[in-house]
């Protein structure tokens, strides 16, 4: 696919579509072309001519001169920007970057972009900062098909690329540590959020084993059996009926003979369910985050 609308062009940018059109009349920022039918719409190229310019506008330049740039002056300013961008933090420089390479199927600039990121952000601030605000934007164009699958399964298998490099690069899980289990229930296969966790778990000095998604009940059962698990982690992306979510957990309770159960979903469908159980409810990695604090807080002073 390489025909966007204006209000496609607003989701990836953040900017609004009564904006785009100021730009492209006061400004000629964009050129867009006309099918057949004269519907108005974008190429990848402008698509990614106005990340670019968005990209640059906490920069010393006025709009209305990003706007007049030929593109190959604007690739000039991006590639100067990438040097101040994590110092400023400039986090939408970086999340614009990499929607405008991931749609374009550029992997030296999106491996670029992520890479200066990561040295100057860090694995944590990379992923609150930049990725998740990413996937946000975008992911409103994936749940309702406005892009094809082949870009949607791109950007997600660049970024797990880097979350797996981020995880080999921590040291050895150690013997006799607490241990988290971290999986997806069935037909669940949006992975990013339980990599990071595993990233951040790991960090933290705990042992993982990490089941991936679509895991069925008995296969955690097979685990549980077999295996010293202290807590378990899983996420609920999926839009699902509560109920149907709320028998799920029950059954995973069943199996869990009392080990502590952390819950990621949104707020919405954990205020549907019951509050009884023994779930801890997650909303946000500082609420993950939090758990490992608050141990930390409880630790006796030697």
């Amino acid at each position: 696919m390489n025909q966007f609308s204006i209000s496609q062009l607003a989701h990836f940018s953040g900017i609004k579509p009564h904006t785009i059109r100021i730009w492209e009349q006061r400004y000629q920022a964009l050129n867009p072309q006309r099918t057949e039918g004269n519907t108005r719409f974008y190429d990848g190229q402008q698509l990614r001519r106005l990340l670019n310019i968005v990209s640059l506008t906490k920069t010393k330049y006025k709009v209305s001169q990003l706007c007049s740039m030929s593109d190959e002056d604007l690739y000039k300013l991006v590639k100067e920007q990438n040097a101040e961008a994590g110092q400023k933090n400039d986090y939408d420089y970086f999340v614009n970057q990499l929607i405008s390479a991931g749609m374009n199927y550029d992997v030296y600039s999106f491996e670029k972009a992520f890479s200066d990121s990561l040295s100057k952000l860090g694995m944590e601030k990379t992923y609150i900062e930049v990725i998740n605000p990413m996937l946000k934007r975008i992911g409103i164009l994936w749940s309702s098909n406005s892009i094809p699958p082949s870009q949607e399964h791109y950007i997600s298998h660049l970024l797990k690329q880097k979350m797996f490099a981020a995880i080999d690069s921590l040291p050895n899980q150690k013997e006799n540590e607490e241990t988290w289990l971290l999986f997806l229930p069935e037909d669940e296969f949006h992975e990013l959020g339980l990599l990071f966790s595993n990233y951040l778990i790991r960090s933290k000095g705990k042992n993982v084993v990490y089941l991936g998604p679509s895991m069925p009940l008995s296969s955690i059962q097979d685990v549980l059996s077999g295996t010293k698990i202290d807590k378990m982690l899983l996420f609920v992306v999926h839009k699902n009926l509560p109920e149907n979510v709320g028998e799920y957990l029950a059954n995973l309770v069943g199996l869990s003979k009392g080990k502590s159960i952390f819950v990621a979903a949104d707020k919405e469908l954990s205020e549907k369910l019951p509050a009884a159980g023994p779930f801890n409810w997650l909303h946000s990695v500082k609420d993950l985050e939090d758990v490992f604090l608050d141990e930390e807080n409880l630790k006796p002073v030697k």
